[in-house]
């Protein structure tokens, strides 16, 4: 927005800050401005003086608001938060925020940055000084000669973890040449090609597949982790120097644990409390964020006093912090300081300080050396509706004012400029203009997130409401519905499904030698020990067994026997009827006539517009979704699914209005009395403004008031009506319903199940769901049942900052007092409802003076309403509770939750009660805590394995998404199913569902025919090629779901780009692979070899196919047309099997159109 620097430079407020600035003369206190007045001055001063800017603001919110101001004003504007120091030796911690931080500095190291905005307790926090982040930091080219080795060296002294497989910023994997690696400054990971000692190419790679999407020019490796140990066994020595050193009460406790940290560094141990010892790593001593700045950048500070008042309370809260962390002997004299103090901040100030404040201030801390008063005005933004922007315009034509309006996108601008010249104004649209004629308008593209009037230099800014910040990277979100590829998470041990002989578990790979050709085979058994060995060219045959309960025992089928068969067509049956009886439902519906709903109104737009956030594009994908099956004129069912937190409501808000706006009435359905009161407040807060009444029906209304409500809405006098079950009963009369929207309905009884049956057949139904749909499970019910999704998460989510922990009081005391300090709340989660009232004594015993209450499955819905009534009401501080809190309320105070022996909790539980907190702009503090000492079963030991990844979008991740999606599954499909899921696995009932709602819809399914092949070919992946098993396995499958040419050519492609040229023994199993595709089609069931003979076995003897054979390869022929009939060839002399093999299926497949067979 060049215009500004102009137009602020007319002011002359601006000019006497300015003239200050040449001179030298600071700090320069400059008042009378608000949040966009403040970027105005800022932007205008940096980019007049060309200089870079550190803006301190006294919270998160300004913080953000003011970079995504400046960021449109033409200062590209970076935040950096604060983060947590870990002081213990924790199993596991995510790095979100660390990340967040090294992208900042690395870019401020390198001098690629316009201004930061900041926090004064995160701009004082100590981190790694300039000159060490720069001796760490690493550019790769291409064409630039650097061993691979090196590059190892470095990534793993800056604190790079390596894995088999890059999923998340902060790690690195190494296969021959090829090197993967994400930093958490780059906009995705990166796959680095090696020839020999030169960087052959760069290209990002898409985390999910694997596989390359674009060419990267370049690589900026930086440090991955703040506090980062070099020298192990120097830093070793200090420890132990300090420890020796150690007097006093705490010291014995201390030196313990000191020793202990120095033992893991001596024995090359990875050191989990490295942030403990920041003073003490770098030779530079430590340094802040405002030592990056430079003396050559201005130092804004917005509210001076605010944000020292924020630094004093985080310095309190510290202290008190560590008072405990001493007694416990976790910090000791000499390792207590990680942050300097405002006395620093204002030192800076001093030398290149500008404070910003909207009143003057009575006194100051330091002595101002020019002060300049600013008269300003701020506007609200402007929501899109000309008849307002006319009258604002037309107030600062009136006085010759230069006018901008800025309309959000290219296309509205032009728009906008169109229509204001139409009605007489002298309006034009202007790309970026160097300045504005008093008298004008121009309409520009971009917005802020407020307008503004300067009356003394004469122009006015309006601007379209609510910011969309670019998105700092260009990482996928991860899919909920992704196609569910478990495979690859096998490990021996695992149950697998078989579609020809049942459920079995997985064994290993094995590779067998026969007749001198090395084969992989993979090993299943079955009941009674009986083993199976399947090719790995048919591990398409094969899926891991999934069921809807996560540690329910499974019965294994005995090989050959018929229980398997029995069971598939069971279900086969089962799915079968459920298809007929939807699809009959569905046909049904579209018969029926309902109310066709019209196009959206003026009001509607409106109302769009005062949401405070930005949509994500799946919330205006499922909203359009929506109010096209509202416009039809057969009635609505619709599913819409997604996360909690993910803007459901909204979505349901808008069709509401949408239904109002038409006229008619609108139910909403939810399952419990508070979370009836919670919409209700929502619904209210939302409905402000507009001529719209909303009711609740629930306990929490007198009988009298139950009457009145039920009185007038049968007059029509109450638009929308939120409730419990109770609506559903026969006093309940609407005048006109026009939409129902049921929330969590697999919460329902059955009897009001069959009320909403009816009720569907007439009426628009909404029906919200929190569990994410599979999309396989999307896929086969297309067309019999209508379901939107919402995947992504909004914008402004914060992560959750999680930790696994041994369960220890000390560390769960110090988060609880920690989260109490800060004026929030917290969830303690004990899963034994005999046991809880005990757990929440010895709690009370810890923290005497919070307020504690407990929460579990036996208590009735009144006892938990008035539970949930107080923790919303902030009456109590911790409630220790069980699982129950999954389907509880929105509880945004709660940002900090303590799961105890999470090992015994599904990975899908513990993902979603995770997302219990974190649901405000504050930082939130999740803690999965395990027992130490006990023997961890299997499986509870792979799933803390998988948590410690799930700090960060891993694979841990992925298995909760998909144990969850289960969930969803038997939620959209009713309870029945279950059994069947259970008695088939997952995969193989959705391919069973599928296949039925295809015979259902009269479409031609033709069952797939499987062909078993088995000749002398090297068919194999060397494990010098890939050596993770798991890597290995996910291969092996796709290679076995080759189906044609251009799957082949894809699959050679993808394991060129990801692991180098496959060597011939994994040529052949594509070859192998592909022919035998095209044997199964011709109708053949097994290809084996008997000698030089191989042998073709037909479901169907067919004379041509065989004769046309005989005739092009003669003598090498043989044909048997008895019980079991065959077509056998023989290798010739010096040829490969499979050439004999692929010659013959051409000439049976029959000559090409107009030639004759080869």
């Amino acid at each position: 927005m060049k215009f500004l620097q102009t137009m602020m430079g007319k002011l002359p407020e601006f000019q006497t800050v300015e003239k200050a600035l040449q001179r030298g003369a600071f700090p320069v206190e400059v008042s009378g401005l608000s949040v966009i007045h403040k970027a105005a001055v800022i932007a205008a001063l940096c980019l007049r003086r060309k200089k870079h800017g550190v803006i301190v603001a006294p919270d998160e919110s300004e913080a953000v608001r003011l970079s995504e101001d400046l960021t449109a004003m033409g200062v590209p504007t970076l935040f950096f938060p604060a983060r947590d120091f870990n002081l213990r030796d924790t199993e596991g911690a995510s790095h979100e925020y660390e990340h967040q931080r090294l992208q900042v500095l690395s870019r401020m190291a390198s001098g690629n940055w316009g201004a930061v905005a900041v926090c004064p307790d995160a701009a004082l926090q100590y981190t790694m000084p300039r000159e060490e982040l720069q001796r760490r930091t690493m550019e790769l080219t291409a064409g630039a000669e650097i061993p691979p080795e090196k590059v190892v060296e470095t990534l793993t002294r800056c604190g790079y973890e390596r894995t088999v497989q890059v999923e998340g910023p902060g790690q690195f994997s190494v296969r021959g040449g090829i090197l993967d690696v994400f930093a958490p400054e780059a906009a995705g990971p990166v796959r680095v090609e090696f020839w020999g000692d030169e960087i052959d190419t760069l290209s990002y790679f898409d985390p999910e597949t694997q596989r390359r999407t674009e060419d990267a020019e370049h690589l900026v490796i930086g440090p991955s982790a703040e506090a980062l140990v070099s020298e192990p066994e120097k830093l070793a020595e200090k420890i132990e120097s300090i420890a020796s050193s150690l007097r006093g009460k705490n010291a014995g406790k201390a030196r313990t644990i000191l020793q202990g940290e120095a033992d893991k560094l001596h024995n090359g141990l990875h050191l989990g409390s490295a942030d403990k010892f920041i003073s003490l790593l770098y030779e530079g001593g430590t340094a802040t964020l405002l030592d990056y700045a430079g003396e050559d950048s201005i130092l804004f500070v917005s509210e001076a006093a605010r944000c020292r008042e924020r630094m004093r309370s985080t310095l309190w809260q510290w202290g008190e912090d560590v008072k405990d962390l001493l007694e416990e002997g976790v910090l000791c004299r000499g390792l207590t300081e990680f942050s300097a103090d405002w006395t620093e901040l204002l030192q800076h100030a001093e030398k290149r300080g500008v404070f910003l404040d909207t009143f003057a201030r009575g006194s100051s801390e330091t002595p101002l050396r020019e002060v300049a008063a600013f008269t300003a005005r701020q506007l609200s933004p402007w929501g899109g509706g000309m008849q307002l922007l006319e009258e604002d315009l037309q107030n600062m034509l009136h006085n010759k004012w230069a006018c901008i309006v800025l309309a959000g996108s290219e296309k509205a601008a032009k728009t906008t400029a169109a229509d204001l010249s139409t009605k007489g104004f002298p309006a034009a649209y202007l790309e970026d203009p160097e300045t504005v004629q008093r008298g004008t308008v121009a309409v520009l593209p971009g917005a802020l997130s407020a307008g503004m009037e300067f009356p003394g230099a004469f122009f006015g800014v309006i601007s379209h409401g609510r910011l969309t910040a670019a998105p700092a990277r260009k990482r996928k979100k991860p899919k909920n519905g992704q196609e569910i590829t478990s495979l690859a998470e096998l490990s021996p041990g695992d149950y697998v499904v078989h579609s020809s002989h049942g459920i079995g578990v997985f064994e290993g790979i094995h590779k067998l030698d026969l007749h001198g050709v090395i084969k992989d085979y993979i090993k299943v058994r079955y009941a009674k020990n009986d083993t199976l060995y399947v090719p790995v060219t048919q591990l398409d045959l094969v899926s891991k067994y999934i069921g809807p309960r996560e540690d329910s025992t499974v019965k294994l089928n005995r090989l050959g026997g018929t229980e398997w068969q029995k069971a598939k067509t069971r279900v086969r049956k089962a799915v079968r009827d459920m298809a007929k009886e939807l699809i009959a439902l569905y046909a049904a519906r579209m018969q029926a006539k309902g109310h066709a709903f019209g196009e959206d109104t003026e009001w509607q737009h409106d109302f769009e517009a005062h949401f405070e956030y930005e949509e994500t594009e799946d919330q205006l994908r499922c909203i359009d979704e929506i109010k096209s099956d509202m416009e039809r004129e057969a009635p609505m069912d619709r599913l819409l699914c997604g996360d909690v937190g993910f803007g459901k409501t909204e979505v349901a808000l808008r069709a509401a209005f949408k239904c109002i706006a038409d006229g008619k009435q609108c139910a909403i359905l939810v399952p419990t009395t508070i979370l009836a009161w919670q919409h209700y407040q929502t619904f209210l807060e939302r409905m402000q403004g507009f001529p719209v009444t909303v009711e609740l029906l629930s306990r929490f209304r007198s009988p009298k008031q139950q009457e009145q409500i039920l009185r007038k809405l049968r007059r029509g006098e109450v638009d929308i009506i939120i409730g419990t079950h109770r609506l559903l009963q026969k006093d309940v009369q609407f005048k006109d319903l026009g939409l129902c929207i049921i929330d969590e309905e697999q919460r329902f009884g059955v009897a009001h199940k069959e009320k909403f049956k009816e009720m569907r057949e007439s009426v628009d139904v909404l029906t919200l769901s929190a569990t994410p749909i599979p999309r396989t499970l999307n896929m086969a019910m297309s067309g019999i049942r209508d379901m939107s999704t919402i995947e992504e998460a909004p914008m402004d989510r914060h992560p959750v900052q999680t930790y696994v922990v041994e369960h220890d009081w000390g560390i769960l005391t110090e988060a609880i007092r920690r989260e109490l300090r800060r004026g929030g709340q917290v969830f303690y989660l004990h899963n034994r409802v005999e046991s809880i009232d005990s757990c929440a004594h010895r709690i009370s015993q810890l923290i005497p003076d919070a307020r504690i209450t407990t929460a579990h499955g036996k208590m009735n819905e009144e006892q938990l309403s008035e539970v949930w009534r107080q923790l919303l009401d902030h009456e109590i501080d911790i409630l220790v509770c069980t699982t129950i809190i999954e389907t509880g309320v929105d509880v945004p105070n709660c940002n900090t939750l303590i799961i105890e022996s999470a090992d015994k909790m599904g990975l899908s539980q513990l993902y979603q009660i995770r997302g219990r907190v974190g649901r405000s702009n504050r930082r939130a503090y999740a803690y999965f805590t395990f027992f130490p000492g006990r023997e961890l079963t299997d499986v509870a030991a792979k799933r803390l394995s998988a948590i410690r990844e799930f700090t960060s979008f891993g694979s841990g991740f992925r298995i909760a998404m998909r144990d969850l999606e289960i969930r969803g599954a038997g939620n959209v499909l009713g309870t029945s199913q279950h059994g069947h899921m259970e008695a088939v696995g997952y995969e193989m009932y959705l391919k069973l569902l599928s296949e039925a709602v295809s015979e259902q819809r009269g479409e031609n399914t033709v069952p797939q025919r499987e062909c078993l092949v088995d000749i002398r070919i090297g068919a194999h992946i060397p494990e010098g090629y890939i050596d993770n098993l798991s890597q290995r396995i996910d291969i092996y499958k796709k290679i076995a779901s080759i189906q044609n040419e251009e799957d082949a050519m894809d699959v050679t492609d993808e394991l060129i780009d990801r692991f180098g040229e496959p060597p011939q023994a994994v040529q052949g199993l594509i070859d192998v692979a592909l022919l035998r595709n095209i044997a199964a089609s011709l109708g053949i069931y097994e290809i084996s070899q008997k000698n030089d003979m191989i042998v073709f076995y037909p479901s169907v003897f067919d004379f041509e196919r065989a004769s046309r054979v005989s005739a092009a390869l003669r003598s090498r022929v043989s044909i048997g047309a008895g019980a079991k009939p065959y077509i056998a060839v023989r290798v010739a002399e010096k040829e490969e099997p499979i050439h004999t093999m692929r010659a013959a299926l051409y000439l049976m497949s029959g000559p090409p159109k107009g030639g004759k067979a080869k």
